[in-house]
């Protein structure tokens, strides 16, 4: 086992990989920029280096700072956390390059899956659905109008290096394709620095359902059920939850199998999620997979009494898994809480938080980096904390949220507390009726 883990992120995820090496006795060292230096993280690791000013690209992108904090401090293993460096491959053999074990996968199963056309293609092979489109890039806008009526509409363009909504077109009819295709170009190289696009068939009312896998390094690979990831805002995640109101146990086998069947083509080490959206006919596609622990991870260790950051560590310290398909036993809910205004777009609001009263009780767990007196900084991701809610079914895990929300309080900043107090109240939310279109049509009050 490892003796000292250095966590190369922040925030609420640092927090959390910290606690669980706690418990497992492995010292922790904690990076941070100039403007994290009050941040939890920083205060409660064993011990913390400074990397860099403020800037992602000065700190926690900068691998060069990353790697001599891990060299100083002689830490044996760097976790990754999600997000900045997780799903970097050339930091992961760069770990490995200097004798220091990277917690997830190794740098081929992060290429594998790290580019959208080749993990597309990757899923093929091993026989797992996907949404029908063009295989390769477009070469151009005439391109993208031949394989549009070959595919037929409604298309999207996406960009191959694409993530968190970048990129991204729907396309109903020939006359707005160009436009479509400039925009998605002109997006992803602003954003990637690659503007390779990509087009497949447009799945109508869908929802975003992901499977969490894990897989040792032995071949083995099970999966721990399903979340639904529906309720979002330009494909960014607002609520999770597990299981989803919309599965049966026949599409649950069946995407679990292929969750499987797609880990297992790359032998996946490692806790990572595999994506798909799913119609109104429970007909399921291979979206993508994230090689890394997701923010939503909570729900599933509500749902299965499950710690995933715990089994992170013990496979890439070479345990063996059981081999074993869990089943959700209780019904779990996430609202991400962001520093952001609701009621004006939903807006970044950093800034001080003057006054904080987290909920607690029976079936709430908060994990946040927040306290009373924090300064939020303007740099990073507005996501200031996760509420979780659960209960032995779905409208008592709503009613928990509900009660625990009412209890939240955060004062000095916005955050979007009143949104998910509202959509807890929401007849369809509360019925299970949503889509990943859900939101386009819901107001705030």
């Amino acid at each position: 086992m490892f003796k000292k883990i250095l966590i190369a992120n922040r925030g609420e995820i640092a927090l959390r990989v910290i606690r669980t090496c706690r418990e497992m006795g492995i010292k922790t060292v904690a990076v941070y920029s100039t403007a994290d230096k009050d941040s939890l993280h920083v205060k409660f690791a064993d011990e913390a280096v400074c990397i860099g000013k403020p800037a992602s690209i000065d700190s926690y992108l900068n691998v060069a700072h990353i790697m001599a904090a891990a060299e100083i401090t002689n830490a044996d293993a760097i976790h990754p956390g999600y997000g900045f460096l997780a799903e970097n491959a050339k930091f992961a053999k760069i770990c490995g390059d200097h004798g220091i074990k990277f917690i997830g996968p190794t740098p081929d199963m992060i290429n594998a899956m790290g580019d959208k056309i080749t993990a597309k293609q990757t899923m093929i092979a091993a026989g797992v659905p996907v949404v029908p489109g063009v295989e390769g890039l477009l070469e151009d806008v005439d391109h993208a109008k031949r394989e549009a009526a070959r595919v037929g509409y409604p298309v999207m363009l996406k960009a191959t290096a694409g993530g968190g909504g970048k990129g991204m077109r729907v396309v109903w009819s020939e006359d707005e394709i160009e436009k479509a295709f400039d925009g998605a170009k002109t997006e992803a190289a602003a954003a990637f620095k690659n503007d390779g696009i990509y087009m497949e068939k447009f799945v109508e009312e869908p929802r975003h359902i992901e499977i969490q896998i894990v897989g040792d390094q032995f071949g083995q690979v099970c999966h721990l059920s399903e979340r639904d990831c529906s309720i979002q805002r330009r494909h960014q995640k607002l609520v999770e939850e597990s299981p989803s109101p919309f599965m049966t146990p026949e599409l649950r086998e069946a995407m679990g199998n292929a969750a499987i069947k797609a880990a297992a083509s790359i032998n996946y080490e490692g806790v990572g999620t595999v994506e798909f959206l799913v119609d109104k006919h429970r007909n399921f596609y291979f979206m993508e997979m994230n090689t890394r622990i997701q923010v939503e991870h909570c729900v599933t260790e509500e749902v299965i009494n499950y710690d995933l950051i715990k089994e992170q560590i013990l496979i890439a310290a070479g345990d063996k898994l059981t081999g074993k398909n869990y089943i959700p036993v209780m019904h779990a809910i996430e609202c991400r809480i962001n520093a952001e205004d609701p009621y004006n777009d939903f807006r970044p609001s950093p800034g001080k938080i003057t006054v904080l009263h987290q909920p607690g009780g029976h079936g709430v767990r908060v994990d946040s980096h927040v306290y009373a007196g924090y300064v939020i900084p303007p740099y990073y991701d507005s996501m200031i904390g996760k509420l979780i809610s659960v209960a032995q079914t779905r409208q008592e895990a709503i009613d928990t949220m509900s009660r625990a929300l009412s209890e939240y309080v955060i004062e000095g900043i916005k955050t979007t507390i009143p949104f998910h107090q509202q959509l807890m109240k929401d007849p369809k939310f509360r019925s299970g009726d949503f889509n990943t279109k859900f939101l386009e049509t819901f107001k705030m009050q």
